[in-house]
């Protein structure tokens, strides 16, 4: 096994040096998943939710939150970011969102912590718009689904 990439020889926390790793494309891929009642997803996605758009803005906030990981989240570094997406999966029936986030940049270091990071912020933006009509709603399932780039190459999450 691998040891932990954040910590130095006497275990201290550590950034890790990226000052000589090649440039290279890299891209990852994330997702959350959000359960609530039917009900609340419908009237979420209506005009008639008094808090606003609740994807528009949950996009906005996991676009915000992917740019601000490395204020958020010790030891990663600012990273020129080249593309972020965030899409949703809406199942009406089921009360289920989901959200996938993809982040792309070319640099020294992957955008894992990036493309989760969004994920998991545009998750809490839709908990936040929503709980006052649904205080139950579950977020869940946070997970990286694919890596691509770096000295690691290409990374798929295995099938469940």
């Amino acid at each position: 096994m691998s040891k932990l990439s954040h910590l130095d020889e006497s275990g201290a926390a550590s950034m890790v040096d990226v000052t000589d790793k090649r440039v290279t494309g890299r891209e990852a891929i994330a997702q959350a998943e959000i359960r609530m009642k039917p009900e609340t997803l419908v009237l979420a996605l209506s005009e008639n939710n008094r808090k606003g758009d609740v994807l528009s803005v949950a996009r906005i906030a996991g676009i915000q939150a992917a740019k601000k990981t490395h204020d958020l989240i010790p030891l990663c570094h600012p990273l020129m970011l080249t593309s972020i997406k965030v899409e949703f999966d809406v199942n009406k029936e089921e009360g289920r969102l989901g959200i996938i986030t993809r982040c792309k940049l070319a640099g020294q270091t992957g955008v894992e912590m990036e493309a989760l990071t969004a994920a998991t912020v545009a998750a809490l933006t839709v908990y936040d718009m929503c709980k006052a009509v649904d205080k139950g709603i579950i977020i869940g399932e946070i997970k990286l689904l694919e890596k691509r780039g770096g000295k690691s190459g290409h990374w798929n999450a295995p099938l469940a």
